[in-house]
């Protein structure tokens, strides 16, 4: 049956859920096709997304056989030149930590969604998690710099989607959306505007006038970014792709100060465009004592407690982050020297770790699992304890 064509940007104000958030982000900022293994709660953005993009006039909507196969056939369309979607959960995500260090060391872009679940293992499936904040800096092996935003709302589920696929096809890397299942399923308002005042970036392309059969696929000579121009697989270009360490033609080369010098790059790239990255956001910190420290659902319920702490004439403050890779770290160091910090999360204590160690001193922890986030009451007892 012939497909009934859809808007590609559904403007206007609607009642949805985090994934519905996550997929109309990602189809307004121009993907093409989406390869991923069904998987809880993960599972409606493929739903979605397999109706809404054939309807756009997307290539592809897949799903595959497994998730090694998403994470791979993600790469392999990057480089034929489609923007790329893959979605998963804790399990997934696992599996899929090979193919997103393979990512990042062939400079592909793609959007990696992961929502969080209980783990590790299967854990409980349908339940809500922030245990995945170290496994996206960390899950593949080797050094390399990770990428990942925190969505708190149903709107930021489609505003840092579209970030997502910004930061990423400018600085030719995955990124990872980590929503926690909680945000990624709750159901409220969300604003999508015209396509006109939507930003999209697209990846940097080899100049028109280049030359296919000397062109360089890893030189960033003379990119004030640090970001070489990429060229498509089937466009005629002498184009290699390989995970090994290579040269700036993509030979394969087994020398350790090239090594030194690509791997020193790819950091540099990350590190030099740091303003693409949102920034934290603050709420009431400017006079606080205590600074609450939270993502997504958790910073939702240390917001209340914020408030309620200023009602017992705590001068409390919250500071949400956004990015959490790169962490956002003189942001903590500042902070630090001025109030005491506490970390509030949906984990047995993992944000808390990088907190520490930038702050330069002993957190007070407030973490809940199982699937339930830290209620405002506990956030305040935590507050008040630091008095």
């Amino acid at each position: 049956m012939p497909v009934k064509k859809q808007p590609k940007v559904l403007t206007g104000k609607h009642f949805k859920d985090g994934n519905w958030g996550i997929v109309e982000g990602a189809i307004a900022s121009g993907v093409a096709e989406f390869f991923a293994y069904p998987i809880s709660p993960a599972s409606e953005i493929a739903e979605h997304i397999s109706e809404r993009l054939p309807a756009v006039g997307g290539k592809a909507a897949f799903i595959v056989e497994d998730e090694i196969a998403s994470i791979n056939m993600c790469i392999g369309a990057s480089w034929a030149g489609s923007k790329v979607l893959t979605a998963t959960s804790g399990p997934g995500f696992s599996l899929k930590q090979e193919g997103i260090g393979l990512a990042v060391m062939t400079e592909t872009p793609l959007v990696i969604v992961n929502c969080q679940r209980v783990g590790p293992s299967t854990g409980i499936p349908t339940y809500s998690s922030q245990g995945d904040y170290m496994q996206t800096q960390f899950g593949s092996h080797g050094d390399y710099p990770a990428i990942a935003l925190t969505p708190a709302s149903v709107q930021e589920c489609f505003d840092l989607t579209i970030q997502a696929f910004n930061i990423s096809e400018q600085l030719r890397t995955p990124v990872t959306l980590l929503a926690d299942g909680e945000v990624s399923r709750m159901m409220e308002m969300i604003t999508i505007p015209p396509e006109e005042e939507i930003e999209i970036i697209d990846r940097k392309r080899p100049l028109e006038n280049a030359d296919k059969a000397s062109f360089r696929q890893y030189n960033a000579s003379g990119q004030e970014d640090l970001v070489p121009p990429m060229a498509h697989f089937g466009e005629g270009f002498n184009v290699f792709g390989t995970g090994l360490t290579h040269t700036e033609e993509g030979i394969p080369k087994l020398d350790e100060f090239l090594h030194q010098k690509l791997i020193g790059r790819l950091f540099a790239k990350v590190k030099k465009n740091d303003h693409l990255f949102p920034k934290p956001e603050e709420f009431m910190i400017e006079d606080a004592e205590i600074i609450v420290i939270a993502t997504g659902i958790c910073a939702r319920s240390a917001q209340q407690a914020v408030l309620d702490a200023r009602k017992e004439g705590i001068k409390a403050g919250l500071l949400r982050l956004i990015t959490v890779w790169p962490f956002p770290e003189k942001v903590i160091e500042e902070l630090a020297k001025r109030a005491e910090l506490i970390v509030a999360e949906m984990s047995h204590g993992q944000l808390i770790w990088p907190v520490e160690r930038f702050a330069e001193k002993r957190c007070k922890l407030v973490a809940r699992i199982g699937g339930t986030p830290p209620e405002p009451i506990e956030i305040l007892k935590g507050i008040r304890e630091v008095v």
